[in-house]
């Protein structure tokens, strides 16, 4: 590799003190202009690269944050990813993005990464797998702090920055069963971190407080992909008598659900009306549009790295908080609609 140019090499060149060089690349009001100048044209010359890395650990601070999510193909992660990157920005920081893939191996592998990158704080959003915590460990040990976002956890020293799922899941079923749906379907995940756990126990909740029966068999379990929305479609078409409202916990997934039903014969919504979760822009392309539930993702991700930052510069202590519940609103489409409005 090529030899990487240093503040002595400018020094050499200039014949003048590498303190003077440093001085001046620091815009040190003691160097005159004429000579960082100088300095600046033979940096840029000899392709000088300023090591901030080396500079910041010098402060004990390397205004970076980490950032690990479950997938980086997902709209709404991108959105939170999208209101991380410009509230930090703005605030001085950069950050440094991470995917876990859904595999707990590789959370904690790239919070080792990170670790080693002497980040100044981490942002999380938990893999779906996992469960035991200690990869964290490192970061509370050396007062880095942690917040977690969208699939959270009780973490000791931590906070969390979430919407009410179980609030929300309540209210997406209560609007299908005022539409007169009395036969529901819930297409989820397997109920291990809390965004599945809380909006299954809405659809629960909305149903007895409905006065609707509740068993088991109404719950379909996969993994909210593309090819689910297909098999769980697979599924309901067989159901006897079938179903008239299906809720799902992702909005791609309750479009290919819908879509495949179509494809067999089935109205909607007139024989079943769905709503979905998280209100991607797949929901104003499906026909119907979809009902979903609107998730603040770019709020969030604003959310998450202020209070951060905030955290950081000793504005706020995020340990004096355990949570930050942000809003989340039904937005009714006509993916639902078996009662018209006048």
């Amino acid at each position: 590799m090529e030899k990487e140019v240093t503040i002595y090499d400018l020094a050499h060149k200039l014949e003048i003190s590498p303190a003077t060089v440093s001085r001046a690349l620091q815009d040190h009001p003691a160097i005159s202009k004429k000579t960082k100048k100088k300095i600046f044209e033979l940096a840029e010359e000899m392709g000088y690269r300023t090591n901030n890395f080396a500079r910041n650990l010098r402060n004990k601070n390397t205004n970076t944050i980490g950032v690990i999510v479950p997938r980086l193909d997902s709209y709404f992660m991108s959105t939170v990813i999208a209101g991380i990157e410009n509230t930090a920005g703005n605030l001085g920081y950069q950050i440094i993005i991470s995917q876990s893939s859904e595999q707990v191996k590789k959370e904690a592998s790239s919070a080792n990464t990170l670790f080693n990158s002497r980040v100044d704080g981490l942002l999380v959003s938990l893999a779906y797998d996992t469960e035991d915590l200690s990869h964290f460990d490192i970061f509370l040990k050396k007062k880095v702090p942690i917040i977690f976002f969208d699939r959270v956890t009780d973490y000791d020293g931590c906070m969390n920055i979430l919407i009410d799922n179980r609030k929300a899941a309540n209210e997406a079923t209560r609007h299908l069963i005022q539409q007169g749906c009395r036969r529901l379907v819930h297409l989820t995940a397997i109920p291990k971190r809390n965004v599945y756990i809380d909006r299954l126990e809405g659809f629960k909740q909305a149903l007895e407080e409905a006065g609707l029966p509740y068993s088991e068999d109404q719950v379909i379990i996969d993994n909210l992909s593309q090819e689910a929305g297909v098999r769980a479609a697979e599924i309901i078409s067989k159901m006897k008598p079938l179903p008239d409202g299906v809720f799902v916990s992702n909005d791609n997934c309750a479009t290919v659900c819908m879509i495949t039903l179509k494809k067999m014969g089935i109205r909607i919504p007139e024989d079943i009306a769905f709503v979905g979760f998280n209100n991607d822009p797949v929901c104003k392309v499906a026909e119907p549009n979809l009902t979903t539930i609107n998730y603040p993702g770019y709020e969030m991700g604003q959310v998450a790295a202020r209070s951060l930052i905030s955290h950081l510069s000793g504005a706020v202590n995020i340990h004096a908080t355990t949570a930050i519940t942000l809003r989340a609103d039904l937005i009714v489409r006509a993916s639902s609609m078996r009662i018209k409005s006048s």
